[in-house]
């Protein structure tokens, strides 16, 4: 990256993807300051112990108050808007509250980066704003409109999005949960064991985000290119890592799930541009011409696929045995299963 010495604001920062992206580069000289903005004070406090570093500034507030956000956006150069509602069963339930952080917080993330002249704002979205069946999808939908409307009409502040698949071992994410009742000895819980999901680590969503960075024009999209699995050969492959003899017991798909995720729609791939490792979908920036809309077709959506977690490459057991060792919660508990088997 060319960027040095700029201040970046980092929304739901003490999460997943803001560790990541600490990990990267608070020990560089990209950013003189880095912000991290949430609602969680206990979080932010272990954080700040653990880290200690003086270019880190912790700002407690939350996207559905704008001032809270336009107050921690001053002085700001870059943006990675990650704060959201992400379970899929709370946002079943509470589907408003949903609409409230992902949508309207979203607009608020925007409207105080552009007024204080944020170059550009990253927003991150999920493979579930793709024929969104379930409340969160849907909202996450909705977040991705909003942001390509506001880049429409923004002089001084670019706003782009990533979508990615499951983050592996990201919190609440099944391999936590599996890891888990694996240690306990209870019996390991799949939804559906042909259920398919993609498969990315922090580091390569972390990589999508910064891709975006650098490349991203006002309300382009990226998408990661990701290989995928079985949610049973999931859990086998864990049970094999950790020596495991859990039995695996099916419960049935949970309210919400889908089958499989899609990351780019059929009427996506149609102006998709292949970048390698990403695809790029650019804005659709027509007018309110309802011409376009009703009178004129395209023909070729008709005869391309979508891309998902069925269609795209798929992992056998060994294959996530390959990518599941990379990650440190799993290299931690086989080593533990491994130390274990050898005292008996």
């Amino acid at each position: 990256m060319k960027i040095q010495n700029k201040i970046l604001l980092i929304t739901g920062g003490t999460g997943s993807f803001g560790n990541a992206v600490l990990n990267r580069f608070l020990h560089t000289d990209h950013f003189s300051e880095i912000r991290i903005f949430s609602r969680d004070e206990k979080k932010q406090d272990d954080m700040r112990n653990t880290l200690n570093n003086p270019r880190l500034k912790f700002y407690i507030g939350d996207v559905r108050n704008y001032d809270s956000i336009e107050r921690a956006m001053r002085d700001v150069d870059y943006v990675f808007h990650a704060a959201a509602l992400k379970q899929v069963p709370s946002c079943e339930f509470f589907p408003l509250e949903a609409t409230r952080t992902n949508v309207l917080g979203t607009q608020n993330v925007i409207d105080a980066a552009a007024h204080n002249k944020v170059q550009k704002v990253i927003c991150l979205s999920t493979d579930k704003a793709a024929y969104p069946i379930n409340a969160m999808g849907i909202s996450k939908a909705l977040m991705e409109k909003v942001a390509v409307a506001a880049s429409r009409n923004l002089k001084k502040t670019t706003v782009c999005l990533t979508r990615y698949g499951n983050v592996m071992a990201s919190r609440g994410s099944v391999i936590p949960l599996f890891l888990k009742q694996i240690e306990e000895g209870n019996p390991i819980t799949v939804t559906d064991p042909e259920m398919t999901r993609f498969l990315m680590s922090l580091e390569e969503a972390v990589e999508l985000v910064l891709f975006a960075f650098e490349n991203g024009n006002p309300g382009d999209l990226f998408v990661n290119k990701a290989p995928a699995g079985t949610i049973g050969n999931l859990a086998q492959a864990l049970k094999e890592i950790c020596n495991a003899k859990n039995p695996v017991k099916v419960i049935g798909t949970r309210h919400g799930e889908k089958l499989y995720e899609t990351l780019c729609t059929r009427e996506e791939m149609i102006k998709a541009e292949d970048m390698g490792d990403f695809y790029r979908i650019p804005a659709d920036n027509r007018d309110l011409n309802y011409a376009q809309y009703f009178s004129e077709g395209e023909q070729a959506i008709s005869k391309i696929e979508d891309y998902n977690s069925h269609n795209t490459e798929q992992q056998d057991v060994e294959g996530m045995k390959h990518l599941l060792l990379k990650l440190p919660i799993v290299q931690q508990q086989a080593f533990d299963s491994e130390i274990s088997t050898e005292s008996k």
